[in-house]
């Protein structure tokens, strides 16, 4: 399931006869989001069946995210909830296992035991296929702590979903690529967490969409840390670019769209730009984070590009693809941001105009350089300069939806509508698309025009024939 939260259940351990539950609780990026799924996965291979409700679940797994100071701390509040529901569940006769997995569980290990007690088990991200093992132990009154890097490779151990559990997440899904990262941005702890850049097989990626594709997926999103730096091993025995593995994917019926995410634009080589240019599948909308618009901050961000490198390689990416979208990320208040540094983010966000865009708050993470720099921004400042910046990347993207209207889009309709009546989906530049038609669609693509624009999504009404091969 592609959101917030991922619901599992299982059969028990060996020796139970019951039907054990699992609820597993997202935060964070999309790769969180197929983690989820993996584990999820993972668990009904060893007898679990998924939930929607943590607190009737014999299992919760929170999948956690540390980018941001609050997002972790986010995590530990929703243990103090666990501990009531679990305690609950006991005064009743039952019980309650709470494992904590991802990137906070990578960062702090054994000290999640000693903040939360409540919790059975920490798991990193690089062993979540362990986890049936994990909790046979921690059902004998350990409490394993699991964040090692393994020898073994978990994409070859981990068990294919079943075609029920693919069918019932929707005509969109996320595929892991690669992980990892080797920049070393002086914000960010995802080496630390996810450590080197690794990528996996052409032939594993490959047989892992064609089944997706056999179940009914019609959009596959590639998904890594970094992920035009993947170079995988291909079947010639050669490491294949993302570019290159764009262009085998392409080929897999009936998949009508590719994308991924998240970007490094000293990663986005000549190969990956032809792809843009000569694959119709590859959707016109890109993520390229750039962070900041001043040189001077760029540099002490070990971003290792300036401010023009940027807009010279978005011109490039717009001559091969005319109509090509961005989004970006940005970071405002690193320390020794000055309000000219500010204002050159500005700048270039004028320049380029997103039609989205994430923006924070400079958030210290421990053991990353920047939490040790001096001349840190006050909060108040942070704020002022956020909303600035959000007010302008908002502006855009408005006009961008606006300039929509009286256009024909392909749209991939993936749910219902708000309302009766109503399903919606996703045009080529990942905006939500409400139309009234019949539910049967979901799951096709359709020509939809354009007719007006609300706040969180467009409308209109469908106008040519459904298909669910042709390409959007």
């Amino acid at each position: 399931m592609i959101s917030d939260e991922t619901q599992t259940e299982q059969r028990p351990p060996q020796g139970d006869t019951g039907t054990k539950t699992v609820f597993i609780k997202s935060y964070g990026c999309q790769m969180n989001v197929y983690d989820s799924q993996r584990m999820a996965d993972t668990l009904t291979a060893a007898g679990y069946v998924e939930t929607s409700e943590a607190h009737n679940a014999d299992l919760v797994i929170l999948n956690t995210c540390h980018i941001r100071e609050k997002a972790a701390e986010k995590v530990y509040s929703e243990l103090g909830r666990l501990r009531v529901a679990r305690d609950e569940r006991r005064r009743a006769g039952g019980d309650m296992q709470i494992a904590v997995a991802g990137c906070v569980a990578q960062a702090e290990g054994a000290e999640i035991l000693r903040r939360a007690p409540v919790v059975d088990l920490v798991v990193g991200p690089q062993t979540y296929h362990r986890l049936p093992d994990l909790l046979a132990k921690a059902g004998q009154r350990q409490k394993p702590v699991d964040t090692e890097f393994p020898v073994e490779d978990k994409f070859t151990v981990l068990p294919a979903p079943k075609r029920a559990a693919t069918l019932a997440r929707g005509p969109s899904a996320f595929v892991t690529v690669q992980e990892g990262c080797d920049k070393f941005c002086t914000f960010c702890v995802v080496p630390y967490t996810r450590g080197a850049e690794t990528s996996r097989p052409v032939a594993g990626i490959v047989a892992e969409v064609e089944r997706l594709a056999a179940a009914g997926v019609r959009e596959i999103s590639l998904l890594g840390q970094n992920v035009n730096a993947y170079h995988g091993e291909g079947p010639d025995g050669r490491d294949w670019t993302l570019g290159m593995l764009l262009h085998r994917l392409a080929r897999i019926e009936p998949v009508t769209r590719l994308r991924y995410t998240t970007s490094h634009p000293l990663d986005m080589d000549d190969s990956l730009i032809e792809a843009h240019r000569d694959l119709p599948a590859l959707m016109p909308f890109l993520h390229l984070p750039v962070q900041s618009g001043s040189d001077r901050i760029l540099d002490v961000m070990n971003r290792k590009h300036t401010a023009a490198d940027y807009l010279r390689l978005i011109g490039r990416i717009r001559a091969a693809r005319p109509d090509m979208a961005f989004s970006s990320d940005f970071i405002v208040g690193f320390p020794g941001e000055t309000e000219e540094d500010f204002a050159a983010t500005l700048r270039l966000i004028e320049e380029v105009s997103y039609v989205s865009a994430y923006s924070f708050k400079y958030s210290p993470r421990p053991g990353t350089p920047g939490a040790g720099m001096d001349d840190q921004v006050e909060e108040s400042v942070k704020a002022r300069r956020l909303a600035r910046l959000q007010a302008l990347t908002e502006g855009q993207q408005k006009a961008f939806n606006q300039a929509s209207i009286g256009r024909t889009m392909a749209v991939l309709f993936d749910r219902k509508g708000r309302r009766p009546g109503q399903i919606a989906g996703r045009s080529p530049f990942l905006q939500a698309v409400q139309v009234e038609a019949d539910e049967a669609l979901i799951g096709a693509v359709a020509p939809v025009e354009i007719t007006a624009m609300g706040a969180w999504s467009l409308h209109g009404i469908l106008a040519g024939t459904p298909t669910r091969e042709a390409v959007a």
